[in-house]
Parts: structure tokens; sequence; C-alpha cells
């Protein structure tokens, strides 16, 4: 569909999209978009790359400790303390 008929009948293309149709948007004879209807976004995705991610290391609580002792509040350096 070219450009100019999808800005004229815009509400057209919408609707023909919402029915589940992808339409190819040209301008001068070269595609420049498409639209398509939106993926429903379940979870489902999110929850199966979750599945495959590894357990935490057993000892990653001694590990965060460590580091957090290796922390000070105290102000070091040439800049001032806000």
């Amino acid at each position: 569909m070219t450009a100019t008929h999808a800005s004229r009948g815009f509400s057209e293309v919408l609707d023909r999209v919402e029915h589940g149709e992808t339409i190819r948007i040209t301008r001068d004879g070269h595609p420049v978009a498409e639209l398509r209807p939106v993926t429903p976004a379940t979870g489902r995705k999110l929850r199966a790359a979750l599945a495959k991610t590894p357990t935490l290391d057993a000892h990653i609580e001694a590990d965060i400790e460590a580091a957090k002792a290796l922390t000070t509040d105290e102000v070091n350096g040439s800049w001032p303390a806000n």
C-alpha cells in the first residue's frame, strides 16, 4: 500500500491490522514500514527465560557481605561531602 493511500485511509488501515493483517507501506515503490498486529504479552517468554537461568551461587550472600565490608561512608579525596 502506498504511503498516500495509507494516510488517506488510516482508520481503514488500522481496522485491517486489528483484524490480523500485516500491511507494508511503500514510498516511491520502496517499502518503508510494516504495520502488524501487536503480539499480546503474557509473560510466557519471560518465565521460559527465567527457567533457563542458572541458580545463584550458594556463597553469594558471603560474597555480598565481603563486598559491603570493603565500602565505607568516609569521605576521602578532594571532593566535598554534600
